[in-house]
């Protein structure tokens, strides 16, 4: 090929599709918020693989130099070292930073994925362009939710390794019992439902308001209160199970998840504990011949997480149509 020939042969100009277009022009300007989350991912996955390994050894062998035995606990050994407080400040670090994934979700989602783009423009100028609005909204949730759904069941199944990789180290650290708000969230598919009820959440907070600021403190409370209802109703979200003790037995002791105590007449009914400060006899002229526990066996941990899932779920769904719906009545667009 000549020179000239070279010279005057047109370039040929690389196709991008509207879809990936639109995809690429998202990562780019919300590069920051990118490397934030990878960042997070990295620090609480290294802190969960750091106490499952190098801290878990450390802190097991601070205890066991003490001369501490678990089956001798009158050895006064409840007293932490510095590897123990290692350990601990690691799994709390990464277990903090995943509950405190929704709450910075929903804050990003309504400020700046959303509501920023219609206040100074950004999203108009797109929609004018191959990608119209409910497209434009697509790639918008669509992409953070497969991040926010990959890290954070990452994180998930991270913990739950941890969880179940020495329960006795668990035990001597005071590890809180499975059904604690924390650990329950944190070891099943809640976290990534939260994480994308916040998403959604946010998402129609910043179309209703369209303005940075209102947007991302309506899209916090949005979330919090969802989240707060969701925990008062996760004991009766699966049917509960009942133990009765006798007065000689005592109330009921239980390693699991308390939704109600009290005490039984003899007809059956069920009433409130008498306060009698160890009175002699005081139960019996109350009318109380047993107590009973409704309550939440370990084996109902997987029942109770799909039924919140499935409900945090359904709330995120809304949430997207209705922000889809919204934005066809304001734009004129099909969805």
């Amino acid at each position: 090929m000549t020179a000239l020939t070279a010279a005057t042969t047109p370039a040929v100009a690389r196709h991008i599709s509207p879809s990936r277009g639109l995809v690429l022009a998202m990562l780019r300007l919300h590069r920051t918020a990118l490397l934030f989350w990878l960042g997070l991912v990295v620090v609480a996955a290294g802190a969960l693989l750091w106490a499952m390994g190098p801290g878990a050894d450390a802190a097991w062998a601070e205890y066991t130099d003490m001369g501490c035995d678990l089956s001798r606990p009158d050895l006064g050994c409840d007293f932490p070292g510095p590897a123990n407080n290692r350990y601990e400040t690691a799994v709390a670090v990464a277990s903090g930073l995943v509950r405190l994934l929704p709450l910075l979700t929903g804050a990003w989602a309504g400020g700046a994925l959303i509501a920023r783009e219609l206040e100074n423009g950004t999203a108009q100028l797109a929609w004018t362009q191959s990608a119209g609005p409910a497209r434009w909204l697509a790639a918008k949730l669509a992409v953070p939710a497969l991040l926010l759904v990959t890290g954070t069941l990452t994180l998930t199944l991270l913990h739950r390794m941890l969880w179940s990789s020495d329960r006795a180290l668990i035990s001597v650290t005071g590890w809180r019992a499975w059904h604690d708000d924390g650990i329950f969230e944190i070891n099943g598919t809640i976290a990534a439902a939260e994480a994308l009820a916040a998403l959604a959440l946010g998402a129609l907070a910043g179309l209703l308001l369209r303005r940075s600021l209102p947007a991302l403190g309506v899209a916090v409370l949005a979330l919090l209160s969802l989240v707060y209802v969701v925990g008062e109703l996760r004991p009766h979200l699966w049917p509960v199970k009942t133990v009765v003790t006798s007065l000689d037995d005592g109330t009921p002791g239980l390693d699991s998840m308390i939704v109600e105590t009290g005490a039984l007449t003899a007809s059956g009914a069920r009433v409130p504990i008498p306060s009698c400060s160890g009175e002699p006899g005081c139960e019996v002229r109350n009318g109380i011949t047993h107590y009973y526990a409704d309550y939440h066996p370990a084996s109902h941990f997987w029942p109770l997480q799909l039924m919140e899932t499935g409900l945090l779920l359904a709330v995120a769904a809304l949430a997207t149509a209705t922000a889809f719906v919204l934005l066809r009545r304001r734009t004129g667009a099909s969805v």
